[in-house]
């Protein structure tokens, strides 16, 4: 990465369980223009789902380039969630956005949120994105109607170690009534992005 200095943006980390409303809240302040924020696309390993498509919802690459990725030290953070399933933020994906002028917002699980901000802790605010409890958390993953029961449960299950990695961030929302969170978002960003 080229070194921290003031032409690049900030960087703008949202981490949450699933579930907790964090991509609502990230695709809401892309649309605030005054905030100057792009999206980090991750890189991923899986397969596509639906109609996902190539460098719009993720990078798409075989678990053979992730890994020679890795070897060539291109991740900005990564992770191997289950054998051979990478997710990660590519170096150059970042360097992009800064070369537009723009701060990067992250839309990325706890791990990849904390090693970002590890590594440019002037530059970050992390943002932690909580349920107002993991029973409404369950409600709302079963709402989605997108995943199996035990899926829903693996995703509760983990959820109880996301959790306890909230005080780590720099700030916490509670996503309790989503216009109350999409608020305090905005104000918090917007205070760190002109500072």
């Amino acid at each position: 990465m080229p070194n921290t200095n003031t032409t690049q943006g900030k960087l703008i980390v949202f981490s949450a369980p699933s579930g907790s409303g964090k991509t609502t809240i990230v695709r809401h302040l892309l649309k605030q223009e005054s905030l100057n924020l792009a999206f980090s696309i991750s890189a991923t390993s899986r397969e596509k789902r639906g109609t996902e498509e190539h460098a719009k919802d993720y990078y798409f690459l075989s678990a053979h380039d992730f890994k020679q990725h890795i070897k060539n030290d291109d991740f900005l953070e990564w992770e191997e969630v289950y054998r051979d399933n990478f997710y990660g933020t590519l170096k150059n994906e970042v360097e992009r956005l800064w070369a537009l002028g723009k701060n990067v917002i992250f839309d990325i699980d706890v791990s990849g949120g904390l090693r970002i901000k590890r590594k440019f802790p002037e530059q970050t605010l992390a943002i932690f994105v909580k349920p107002p409890s993991i029973d409404e958390l369950k409600i709302r993953l079963k709402n989605r109607k997108t995943e199996s029961d035990d899926k829903i449960n693996m995703r509760v299950a983990k959820a109880s170690a996301e959790l306890a990695t909230a005080p780590l961030f720099d700030v916490i929302i509670e996503n309790d009534k989503l216009e109350n969170a999409l608020a305090e978002a905005e104000l918090l960003v917007g205070t760190f992005v002109n500072k």
